[in-house]
């Protein structure tokens, strides 16, 4: 980094620290004093993306109750099912990524390989084991460069277990942590006949929180699960978006390479149906005001918000390391000035909770100078309604 961006650096950082310091106070208001323009005038929420899943193993009873400790408003689990019919909490039906399975020689002829959204995927996946032989695993973190400490340490939780928790810290620290279930490939799931949309609501209702009044949002990345969730519940829907790449200008990418996972760039369940819409469609008004008739909001990956751009001074098509590390990631991007996607759903009465947030200098754009609480605070600013984020503690302080 050259000295100007230094100095500027140190400048923007310590304009953000004195911003937090002079709201230090206000962060503890209540939501009718809330400082940015969200749909209802609240603070923005923040999700503890698969728990606090920065700084220990995603998923897991350890992370919620961390990300809990760090203020989280809501914890977010991600659902699949079991052989047997029982929800778990694992972030894709594939076990190998997040667990030790492939360490025990007992499962060894339970790997498999099975299609998930269009892309054959060689794996151990939970739809072969049984909810008993899933609590024989442990978790494991999911990117190498965040502490392997913890690995081999946690069980996997069913959902039930996570409301029991969410239920369980409400009462012990007197405000309110709610629940983000997200149904994990339901098209997959429902064509080996394993019902998780009805699972789920099953074990909504037995909780007692099956309702719009209940601290719960329900997300997907397909639509008809959605749609058929509303059609026998009031409970807080949001349509989850997404898009495969951005181009070096900015744009974003939908079409998605042969053999690659589909419900990167469209809902699955629309392409099993012909329908040859993308996520794209989402970001137009007829697509908010479809939205409209069956959810509550958006959930839309970062970039279709603030987007970013490559410098190619060379001209081969690629983005140049302008930070001279050695590789091109993130924190060489620029900035482009923000889509009109927040006001425009907020117009249509829609809320936008976007993700995922995260701390590590390669995440983050060149603009935010490795300093995380530099980019909540440019979503936050937009009226950004929540967010998902791996640190729930940063989250809680920029906001």
């Amino acid at each position: 980094m050259t000295s100007i961006h230094v100095l500027k650096s140190a400048i923007l950082l310590s304009g953000a620290m004195l911003l937090l310091s002079c709201n230090k106070d206000d962060q503890n208001d209540s939501d009718q004093n809330a400082k940015y323009p969200t749909l209802t005038g609240a603070n923005p929420i923040v999700v503890a993306h698969r728990g606090a899943s920065g700084y220990l193993p995603e998923h897991t009873i350890e992370g919620y109750t961390k990300a809990i400790d760090m203020g989280a408003d809501f914890i977010e689990p991600d659902l699949v099912m079991t052989k047997d019919g029982q929800l778990v909490v694992r972030h894709e039906p594939m076990l190998s990524g997040t667990t030790n399975v492939a360490d025990i020689p007992a499962f060894a002829s339970k790997k498999t390989t099975r299609n998930i959204d269009g892309a054959m995927v060689t794996d151990w996946f939970v739809c072969d084991f049984t909810l008993v032989e899933i609590k024989k695993l442990k978790a494991k973190q999911a990117f190498a460069e965040r502490s392997q400490q913890y690995n081999n340490l946690y069980s996997i939780p069913t959902f039930e277990e996570v409301v029991a928790l969410a239920k369980q810290r409400s009462a012990q620290t007197g405000r309110v942590i709610g629940i983000y279930p997200e149904t994990k490939h339901p098209s997959f799931h429902e064509a080996l006949n394993l019902k998780i949309t009805d699972k789920l609501l099953e074990v909504l209702t037995a909780e007692g929180w099956n309702d719009a009044s209940s601290p719960v949002y329900v997300q997907s990345f397909e639509v008809s699960n959605l749609q058929y969730i509303r059609s026998k519940s009031t409970v807080k829907i949001i349509q989850l978006l997404s898009c495969y790449d951005v181009t070096l200008n900015g744009d974003l990418v939908f079409t998605v390479p042969a053999g690659e996972i589909i419900s990167d760039g469209k809902p699955y369940d629309w392409y099993l149906k012909g329908d040859t819409r993308d996520y794209g469609f989402f970001r137009t008004q007829a697509g908010l005001d479809f939205v409209k008739t069956y959810a509550n909001g958006i959930g839309p990956w970062k970039p279709f918000i603030i987007s970013y751009k490559g410098t190619d001074a060379n001209n081969d098509g690629k983005a140049d390391d302008i930070n001279a590390d050695g590789k091109v990631d993130d924190s060489d991007k620029e900035a482009l000035p923000p889509s009109t996607l927040i006001s425009d759903a907020h117009k249509k009465g829609l809320q936008v909770h976007a993700y995922t947030f995260r701390n590590e200098g390669r995440r983050l754009l060149h603009n935010y100078y490795n300093n995380p609480i530099l980019e909540y605070q440019a979503f936050y600013k937009l009226g950004l309604d929540g967010l998902f984020s791996d640190f729930t503690d940063m989250a809680i302080q920029a906001r």
